[in-house]
């Protein structure tokens, strides 16, 4: 590699995963760091951000598929994390028995070394081709074969040769050309905007710029111009060189990369690369907003750190499965901000395979859905709960009563369904009006979840209805004392404002299977065996049997 030291501009040597295997001084000198310093790194961390972007996915895909690009704008950092603004030209090669990537750097900010060094690079090719001049058909054998637009101008902008390649885009013959005037090839117009470029190229000065050109189909394309001086023996100029370059599929790979990194940096989604062992490449404005982490504590990790407690490993393991088997998973996901807050995202994560040689990347875009999902959450609880007492209702009480039938199934496990009743509400609620009816009830509320566990259910079917499932209670005793205990304390006085009011209870019980094996019979037996408490004097409690009373 001592080679590249010999050359003027900044060449870098990477492997076929972009780890550094060569860097000329030119390079050591631009960044202001040693060969040792560079050795073996990732040629990623001499970009910044955006640039690192443009080089992960358009890039480096491009360099992969076609061997080659060219012209491309991006920004390197120097030891002190400067931006320097570069032109990147990449070619794909061989180390030995290996491939690599080789690396040409024009540092666009200094102009005179620029040009110093695109004079040193084509100096060859001038020479060459002012030695062919006098020699016509081997010049349009050899340069007939180019891609690139070649031809060649006196000092008073008459053309001399044109290649084949030249000649075609324009659609013109050799006798049109020879001898014409630059005015008269491109016209006054697009003359006009070339003109500076010209006086700059016969004052001996080599130019370089973008133009858009129309081609003889009608099409445009868009190009790469270098003007080159001719001089004499004397050094005079006597006219120049013309090497046009088609860049149109690299300058519009260049603007979609410019749009992505536009989309990237602009989204309100949160958006997340990381490579195949899930550490992070890259993370977008928008996930530093949503996460509280900004992009440098993040990067270099996983996003395990963003992980909450409310799922357990058996759901990653899913995840990671369905992520492997079928390329992509979307899905709610429960994750956790810097400041330790939980948060309920729509998550949507995208494999981006890569050659052979390349690991897959994986782009994870998400957006917060915490507000939305309290929403939804508040209008389900309204749907399944009594607005008076908050307790659930008759959906909700029998969601649940089915759910626990079928644990009986699965395992030996006990039911109690106990319908209530209370006696003289109505004489109360007539008395002391409607409001203080409303507060009787939700005192009843709170006092029946005094009486019972937190995985039972008290439920409200409306009026003075209440239903209550004790989920496997110990045995029939046990359920006969939880409703000698509710009548008790329902007997007792209870306060509503300045005044005492006395209220009772009557329970009906019905025992699953015995009582019925469905959420239906179930509480049809248990109405059965209320109405069968009140009959006995109203106070109390019965159980359900086929002849209540």
């Amino acid at each position: 590699m001592e080679t590249l030291n010999h050359l003027p501009c900044p060449v870098l040597v990477t492997d076929h995963l972009g780890y550094i295997q060569s860097a000329n001084s030119a390079l050591c000198t631009l960044l202001n760091r040693s060969e040792a310093q560079l050795l073996l790194g990732p040629m990623d961390a001499l970009f910044p951000l955006a640039s690192r972007i443009l080089l992960q996915t358009q890039v480096w895909p491009l360099l992969r598929s076609q061997g080659s690009v060219a012209e491309v704008q991006l920004n390197l950092l120097d030891a002190g994390t400067a931006e320097l603004p570069v032109v990147v030209n990449g070619q794909r090669g061989n180390l030995g028995d290996a491939a690599c990537y080789y690396w040409v750097f024009l540092v666009a900010r200094e102009r005179s070394t620029f040009e110093s060094e695109l004079r040193g690079a084509r100096q060859h090719a001038e020479e060459v081709a002012r030695e062919l001049v006098d020699s016509a058909r081997f010049i349009q054998t050899i340069t007939d074969a180019l891609p690139s637009l070649v031809a060649y101008w006196d000092k008073d902008e008459r053309c001399h040769f044109a290649n084949k390649p030249y000649l075609e885009w324009f659609g013109i013959h050799p006798e049109d050309v020879i001898g014409s005037t630059l005015m008269d090839l491109l016209g006054e117009r697009l003359y006009a905007l070339n003109a500076p470029y010209v006086r700059a190229v016969l004052a001996g000065e080599p130019q370089r710029f973008e133009r858009s050109l129309r081609k003889a189909d009608g099409s445009t394309g868009y190009t790469m111009a270098h003007y080159m001086p001719d001089r004499n023996a004397a050094g005079a100029v006597i006219g120049f060189f013309v090497l046009i370059n088609d860049i149109s599929s690299s300058k519009a790979a260049e603007n979609e990369l410019k749009l992505a990194a536009s989309v990237f940096r602009n989204t309100v989604d949160g958006i997340m690369v990381t490579d195949a062992d899930g550490v992070i490449l890259s993370v977008n404005p928008a996930f530093s907003s949503i996460t509280g982490y900004s992009a440098e504590e993040m990067l270099g990790h996983t996003a395990e750190r963003l992980q909450s407690q409310h799922h357990d490993a058996a759901f990653y393991a899913a995840k990671a499965q369905a992520l492997a088997r079928d390329g992509h998973w979307a899905g709610e996901l429960w994750s956790r901000r810097k400041n330790g807050e939980a948060f309920l995202e729509w998550q949507t994560i995208t494999s981006i395979p890569g050659s052979a040689e390349t690991p897959t990347r994986f782009v994870t875009v998400f957006n917060d859905i915490t507000e939305r999902w309290h929403k939804d959450e508040r209008i389900r609880h309204l749907a399944l709960h009594d607005p008076l007492t908050d307790l659930p209702n008759r959906q909700l009480l029998m969601e649940r009563l089915s759910q626990s039938i079928a644990k009986t199934e699965r395992e030996p496990r006990q039911l109690a369904l106990m319908f209530l009743d209370l006696d003289r509400f109505k004489q109360v609620n007539d008395t002391l009006g409607h409001d203080r009816g409303d507060e009787l009830l939700v005192c009843v509320a709170q006092k029946l979840l005094s009486q019972v566990r937190q995985n039972d259910t008290v439920a409200r079917l409306g009026g003075d209805e209440f239903v209550i499932l004790l989920d496997n209670p110990l045995s029939q005793d046990y359920v006969a004392h939880i409703a000698a205990r509710i009548v008790a304390a329902l007997h007792a006085p209870l306060t509503l404002g300045d005044q005492q009011v006395q209220l009772g209870a009557s329970i009906g019980i019905a025992m699953h299977p015995s009582a019925g094996a469905t959420p239906a019979d179930l509480l049809k037996n248990a109405d059965a065996a209320m109405y069968a408490a009140k009959r006995a004097g109203k106070n109390t409690h019965r159980f359900f049997s086929v002849e209540p009373g």
